[in-house]
């Protein structure tokens, strides 16, 4: 029994990684307006629908590490709602906003020019299990592009020398891509343990403040480069201001998780969270 156990743990694991390296391929080859189409082709749905636990994890995670997007936030919600998938609904945004995620491609906001966000007027109160869960898949999208933007200051760390020195020699930027690390394998932890509304909206915040150490520390470590077009941290750092937005920002929703341990009188246990 034990051996068989082994062997299937194994074979999924295995046929994991294939998934995996095929919806990375995907991201990575497929122009953006066609992403959402190209990961419908690939059994996105049937993931969503069969093993949520698995499916949302690794495409948000990837869509974060390769800095491609789909819309396909609006599947978590709308599934986790029991609605169909495949369609639209309005978000609520940082600010009392709210936005569609369109699946035309044709981008419309400022911040992130790649994106098709549109302003939206309010929409209907989301059912606190859908907005639960687009905020996990909100989180493992921001840890992805955390560990991304982490992997540029850390290679440009190792590469470049100042004083016949390199960079990644000085305390200083060590501390930096430390805390960074740090702060983004605490998000990780925090999603991996959430099952409930309000782990689900701890994760999100902390998945958003991780995102947020990362582009603050890492533009710092890569210097003037991290600024320049040619560049990919400029693109991640844009990204990850929307995501930490969309479904309530890491500062928000640590008042709003403040708020309801005020109104109980009392905090989840750490084991609980």
């Amino acid at each position: 029994m034990t051996d068989a156990t082994t062997v299937s743990d194994t074979t999924q694991a295995e046929e994991l990684a294939l998934l995996g390296d095929a919806l990375r391929g995907t991201m990575t080859s497929t122009p953006a307006h066609e992403l959402d189409s190209a990961l419908a082709d690939l059994g996105w749905g049937d993931m969503l629908t069969e093993m949520p636990d698995v499916a949302i994890p690794l495409v948000f995670r990837l869509l974060g590490e390769t800095g491609a997007h789909a819309p396909v936030i609006n599947d978590v919600v709308l599934h986790a709602a029991g609605l169909p998938i495949a369609g639209t609904l309005p978000l609520p945004f940082a600010g009392g906003r709210w936005i569609v995620w369109d699946r035309t491609g044709t981008a419309g906001t400022a911040l992130d020019e790649e994106i098709p966000l549109h302003t939206a007027d309010a929409g209907e109160e989301l059912d606190p299990a859908a907005i639960a869960a687009g905020r996990r898949a909100l989180g493992w999208w921001l840890v992805g592009t955390s560990r991304t933007m982490l992997s540029l200051a850390r290679t440009h760390a190792l590469d470049r020398t100042q004083f016949g020195t390199p960079v990644a020699a000085f305390q200083a930027v060590r501390h930096r891509l430390a805390e960074t690390l740090v702060a983004i394998e605490g998000a990780e932890a925090t999603l991996l343990a959430a099952t409930d509304d309000l782990g689900s909206l701890l994760a999100k915040a902390a998945a958003g403040k991780a995102a947020l150490t990362a582009a603050r520390h890492c533009q710092q470590v890569l210097g003037g480069i991290g600024f320049t077009a040619e560049h990919d941290l400029h693109r991640h750092i844009r990204r990850a201001l929307v995501l930490d937005g969309l479904l309530g920002s890491a500062r928000e929703l640590t008042r709003e998780a403040g708020a309801f341990i005020r109104s109980t009188g009392s905090a989840p246990r750490l084991v609980h969270l």
